[in-house]
């Protein structure tokens, strides 16, 4: 390694630094958005009624039954 040389950080990653620094709050304003819309709690019997009520896809969905 040279004597001079320092670690590569991209125009991205450098980017991300400076937001969080202007925005502290950022990160826990993304994990407040995240928990609104994605982590949700399931509710298994609800989810095993779900997959009981499913019904089979015919492999050829426009041909019709005779």
């Amino acid at each position: 390694m040279p004597l001079f040389w320092k670690p590569y950080k991209s125009d991205v990653t450098n980017f991300i630094e400076e937001l969080k620094a202007k925005k502290p709050t950022l990160e826990a304003e993304q994990r407040a958005g995240r928990a609104l819309l994605w982590d949700k709690a399931l509710d298994r019997s609800q989810q095993a009624e779900f997959r009981d009520a499913k019904v089979p896809q015919q492999p050829y969905v426009y041909q019709t039954r005779h």
